[in-house]
């Protein structure tokens, strides 16, 4: 067994005390199955008496962690302070030019600057590993570097937010608002006090981003993601989903097409018989199609302190035993310059809730609308809301929810026939439009 490798550690928050633990715990076992033993010999956090449930004294205590990653005597520098700039990537950066190999669970650093990082490690033989940054501990990031490299992706999709898939659960199994089940999931840690990054979809691109690189071959753009949040979904949305035979999740998906490479985020109906319509509450899941092995699905916990260190010490081992695969699956010199497939062209089935006025003339204007569109509707669904006050009427004034769903067709047609609809004064408001995603 070769020489113990030094590990050092910026940030000691949950994720950071657990990698140390679980070092102490497995170390003899990962030394047998990397043949090489571990030792954590510098850390850096802020607050250095902080109680996290073993002796710092035993390390090197750095209050800087660029200064850890500049001057520490150290084989591999785990940073896991978070954040695309400031200290995670001065420390990052700072570790790769002089050779130390890099782990990290800093997705947004990497959707932003990863493919300069990568030139960096490549051209100082260092390693940057960073499973832990896209869907907590599930393996997803050695599947697509590694195991899938004899395959020819066309696909890469997946549930890659445990806090809208716990919202959207919540609000399936409990039938009440997204309000409601936002307050239950920051109650109870599972949303931020400020939740905008997680509902709105960017946790979700910064990890597709990254996805997309990999199955792909291409430059990481995380500025070229069509991105929709979950804010809109209503528990009518998924009344009717569930009714229709689907269930709504928050999806990132990447797909090769004529016109380049698409990558959105949005809510998606799904059909109830798929794999990933069965991935409930805070889990992930990552489906990829390939040529060769067809789809792949892989699920489990996204995010958590063990869950994350456990992919965080699985990178440090591939360290320990030498591994040095591309971080990105390819030279970073050989990666394609990324070409967006225009998201207007995207084709695909269309759930549209629509609040129509209950007036004579108003489902043909709508009927007429579509058919000009090209649009065929698969069927057409109307909940009739009854006046209160006599029962047996119904108010012409008070809109009436028809739900449509579409039969494959292009996004420019439905948004097209949509704003004619508006205009033309039988809709209440805005429709609601959501994709129908064809999985297994």
């Amino acid at each position: 067994m070769g020489e113990a490798l030094k590990v050092g550690i910026a940030g000691l928050g949950t994720v950071g005390a657990s990698v140390v633990q679980l070092l102490a715990k497995h170390g003899e076992q990962i030394a047998r199955k990397s043949g090489r033993s571990l030792t954590v010999t510098a850390v850096s956090a802020r607050d250095q008496s902080k109680d996290r449930g073993f002796d710092v004294s035993a390390f090197d205590w750095f209050t800087d962690p660029v200064e850890l990653a500049k001057t520490a005597d150290i084989d591999i520098y785990v940073e896991l302070i978070g954040g695309d700039n400031g200290a995670a990537e001065d420390s990052v950066r700072a570790a790769l030019s002089r050779g130390v190999h890099v782990v990290t669970a800093n997705k947004a650093l990497l959707a932003r600057h990863g493919v300069d990082l990568a030139m960096i490690a490549e051209a100082n033989n260092a390693c940057l590993n960073y499973e832990a940054a896209v869907a907590g501990g599930i393996p997803i990031v050695k599947a697509l570097r590694e195991s899938m490299s004899g395959n020819d992706i066309s696909r890469v999709y997946g549930i890659l937010n445990g806090t809208c898939n716990y919202i959207l659960t919540r609000m399936e199994a409990d039938g009440i608002s997204f309000e409601d089940c936002l307050a239950d999931a920051q109650r109870l840690g599972y949303a931020e006090a400020d939740p905008t990054f997680d509902i709105e979809g960017n946790d979700t691109a910064h990890k597709l981003a990254i996805l997309t690189s990999l199955a792909f071959g291409t430059k990481i753009s995380s500025d070229d993601i069509y991105m929709e949040g979950i804010t809109s979904i209503t528990t009518a949305d998924i009344q009717a989903a569930n009714e229709l035979g689907f269930r709504i999740k928050l999806l990132g998906v990447a797909q090769r097409t004529e016109t380049g490479i698409e990558q959105r985020v949005h809510p998606t109906m799904v059909p109830k018989t798929s794999a990933i319509a069965r991935i409930d509450g805070v889990l992930n899941a990552v489906a990829v199609d390939g040529d060769y092995v067809g789809e792949i699905v892989l699920a489990g916990p996204g995010a958590g302190g063990n869950a994350t260190a456990s992919s965080v010490v699985a990178d440090i081992a591939d360290v320990a035993r030498g591994d040095e695969t591309p971080v990105l699956g390819m030279p970073a010199v050989d990666l394609k310059d990324y070409q967006r497939a225009r998201m207007r062209l995207h084709e695909g089935g269309y759930y549209i809730r629509l609040s129509v006025f209950d007036r004579p003339g108003a489902f043909a204007e709508i009927a007429r609308c579509m058919g000009e569109a090209g649009i065929s509707l698969e069927s057409i669904v109307q909940k009739r809301h009854a006046n209160l006050e006599a029962p047996a009427q119904f108010d012409a004034d008070v809109p009436q929810p028809v739900i449509l769903i579409t039969y494959e067709t292009t996004e420019v047609a439905i948004k097209e026939a949509l704003d004619v609809i508006m205009s033309k004064g039988v809709v209440a408001e805005q429709p609601q439009m959501i994709r129908i995603e064809k999985l297994n």
